[in-house]
């Protein structure tokens, strides 16, 4: 196989906006970063998740990297504290959700640094399906190491899965942008709600009338045979700064005062993961791919590939056309011939910068 370094554009004008690459407002960390310990609520929904809960609790078991403290509190310690009506309802989250594996063991904060450094730090203490969700954060982990301040109305939240093939792992993140997507239809549906059509752009990033107002990050560590990964979603559900959100659009599509919770889509997500994870791990992701396709916004899209051969540039046009079986972007060109389109690992925009590797 011939591998060539390349780039390449959009042949005509892409159908989302140029916009801001975080989800929300960047403010200085240190404004908002504290001494104080951060409060970390352990909740269950069963009893045998109760037990673990009391367990961390008495062993003084979970912390920050870095060293920074945590509180440890109960489900039945919330009420001790006045929290605003804004405040990520527990309860509303148990009675949505219907799993027997993930989103079961809650950690929910009122303000925490960052929701994928508990569960990816304390991954080993924490069972597999553990779900932290935070109101407020002020370090969360983008791609690239980026940092984000994620402001009051934003879901965000992070969770763990073990996986044992690692060829797999790269495919994960495609099954959770897909169930955010199926559990927004959810959501809509058993509200009675007007269809909001949120879309996939690979590989990561969700978008919602042209405008990015979520995004995915999966990452992973090998330990005793196999893979822990930590996957953290944020999503605009309630704050309609610096693009658009889930609430704002709705206002402009219904007649009734009617508003997404966190709580639902929360709770939506993990029906739907669990189920999509089940089948992507026993059958395999080509069985998700056709309803994985219709929901992202590639197929079709033409590109032009910028190659240099020698001293000069030579530009072709290739058709994206899906996904090889590693998770990369399968184009075809003019000539017919078939490629796997790359990051090239330096460009912020995935589609600024691509390796392309012919497919013999």
């Amino acid at each position: 196989m011939l591998v060539q370094s390349s780039r390449f554009r959009f042949l005509f004008p892409p159908i989302q906006k140029r916009i801001p690459s975080s989800l929300s407002f960047s403010v200085a960390s240190s404004a908002m970063d504290s001494a104080s310990p951060s409060m970390l609520f352990l909740c269950g929904k069963s009893s045998t998740e109760s037990e673990i809960a009391k367990s961390l609790k008495i062993n003084d078991t979970l912390n920050l990297p870095n060293g920074g403290k945590v509180s440890a509190l109960l489900q039945s310690e919330i009420n001790t504290f006045r929290f605003g009506e804004d405040a990520f309802n527990v309860d509303l989250f148990w009675n949505s959700l219907s799993t027997k594996r993930f989103g079961r063991f809650l950690i929910w904060s009122p303000l925490l640094p960052s929701t994928h450094d508990i569960v990816s730090h304390n991954f080993c203490e924490l069972p597999v399906g553990t779900v932290c969700v935070a109101d407020t954060q002020f370090k969360g982990r983008g791609r690239s190491k980026n940092a984000w301040e994620s402001p009051r109305g934003c879901l965000m939240f992070s969770f763990t899965l073990q996986m044992e093939d690692g060829k797999t792992v790269p495919l994960v993140q495609y099954v959770v942008s897909l169930a955010v997507t199926e559990a927004i239809k959810d959501v809509c549906d058993r509200n009675g709600f007007p269809f909001i059509d949120v879309r996939i752009k690979w590989p990561n990033d969700l978008y919602l009338n042209g405008l990015k107002v979520g995004g995915i990050l999966c990452t992973s560590t090998y330990k005793s045979k196999k893979f822990n990964v930590s996957s953290g979603i944020g999503f605009n559900v309630g704050n309609e700064k610096p693009t658009t959100c889930l609430n704002t659009v709705l206002k402009e599509l219904s007649t009734t005062p009617n508003e997404f919770r966190r709580e639902d889509i929360t709770a939506a997500f993990f029906n739907k993961f669990e189920m999509l994870y089940d089948i992507f791990i026993n059958q395999g992701f080509q069985t998700l791919e056709e309803l994985y396709y219709r929901t992202w916004l590639h197929s079709g899209q033409r590109v032009i590939v910028q190659e240099k051969n020698e001293d000069r540039v030579v530009e072709s046009v290739v058709t994206i056309q899906g996904l090889t079986s590693s998770g990369y972007l399968l184009a075809i060109g003019d000539d017919n011939q078939m490629c796997e389109l790359h990051p090239d690992g330096n460009s912020f925009d995935f589609f600024k910068g691509l390796v392309r590797r012919k497919l013999e």
